[in-house]
């Protein structure tokens, strides 16, 4: 008789789901516990039979949808990546990942997608998500009228019935940079705190976070009036050449979403790399070059790769094995990188 994952993890000592990341090294796992239940696998004589779950796939038509916004940026490049290996996985075993991309943030138009999606036949939803009551409403009916499950990543929806999220723990990412900021901010300085977009659980957590932890670190740096560049490089530019015309103490800018490439422009410009502290977020290929040359003094990444491959591949396990989330949270690694370690 063949040997079941729930055997394994039984004799391992873990979830299913756990034994189904180390035998198909998909997830964070920890590297010695991957081993030992790979060791025990091959003991007990475990043999994948991959052309028999392809056949079974054709009989399930799983067919997931994924809605990305803010396709524009950078960093939802790197996402897609993720979810493009996602659909190539799935897709090896006969189910069908369907992509659909907007540019900036429209819940309008994810609603749209969701509605589309569901009508070409998923039976899953993958989304980037923004803070909208109605998107949140068609979340909400999604899974209990529809019995379509949906998991959020990069951003989360508040109060909805989703699945899971996958992504960073943004609001903690936030208080990173401030505790950061503190330790590198000239006394008596001002910090101007540029965010995306207001609807953007994930941009707001993270600025939140920054100004209530900079401002318990660092009674003597004023905070600015928070302003929103809709993840736009041109509107990012204006705030901060603005900032540098009228505010002399001007100390450190600390960036919660895109417009990293406006900002460096004009600290460049205005001939004050180094003196002015940047803080951003997100290891993107310009970003790293501004944090080389010194403008950017400290970037944050947050695994876009993962955040787009997961969530598909989350929705994939629970509709072919039936293996729910361990975590309606997965957080993505907060990773701190300098000049120095890039």
């Amino acid at each position: 008789m063949a040997v079941t994952l729930q055997q394994i993890a039984d004799k391992s000592g873990v979830s299913r789901g756990t034994v189904d990341r180390a035998l198909n090294n998909r997830g964070r796992i920890n590297p010695e516990v991957a081993e030992r239940i790979k060791r025990i696998a091959r003991e007990m004589g475990y043999q994948p039979n991959r052309a028999g779950r392809a056949l079974a796939m054709s009989r399930h038509s799983i067919k997931i949808g994924v809605i990305l916004q803010s396709i524009d940026t950078p960093f939802m490049q790197q996402v897609k990546e993720g979810a493009e290996a996602a659909k190539e996985e799935a897709r090896r075993m006969g189910a069908e990942v369907e992509i659909k991309e907007i540019k900036g943030i429209d819940a309008s138009g994810a609603i749209s997608y969701m509605e589309e999606l569901r009508k070409n036949g998923c039976n899953a939803i993958a989304l980037v998500p923004s803070e909208d009551e109605l998107l949140k409403a068609t979340v909400d009916t999604f899974v209990r009228e529809y019995r379509i499950p949906v998991v959020t990543f990069n951003s989360d929806i508040a109060g909805s019935k989703r699945l899971c999220f996958i992504g960073q723990d943004t609001l903690q990412s936030g208080r990173t940079a401030a505790g950061i900021m503190s330790e590198i901010v000239r006394p008596g300085g001002k910090v101007l705190v540029i965010s995306g977009h207001p609807t953007n659980q994930g941009h707001k957590n993270r600025a939140r976070g920054f100004m209530e932890e900079l401002r318990e670190c660092r009674q003597d740096v004023e905070l600015l009036d928070i302003k929103y560049a809709y993840d736009d490089d041109w509107v990012a530019e204006k705030i901060t050449e603005e900032a540098l015309k009228t505010t002399k103490e001007l100390a450190g800018i600390y960036l919660a979403a895109s417009g990293t490439e406006g900002v460096c422009k004009v600290i460049e410009q205005y001939g004050v790399s180094g003196r002015v502290k940047v803080i951003s977020n997100d290891l993107t290929g310009k970003n790293e070059e501004y944090l080389r040359k010194g403008t950017i003094q400290f970037l944050l990444g947050q695994d876009p790769y993962a955040q787009g491959n997961h969530s598909v591949m989350i929705l994939f396990h629970k509709l072919f094995d039936g293996i729910e989330p361990e975590k309606e949270y997965n957080y993505t690694e907060i990773v701190i990188k300098n000049k120095y370690n890039i």
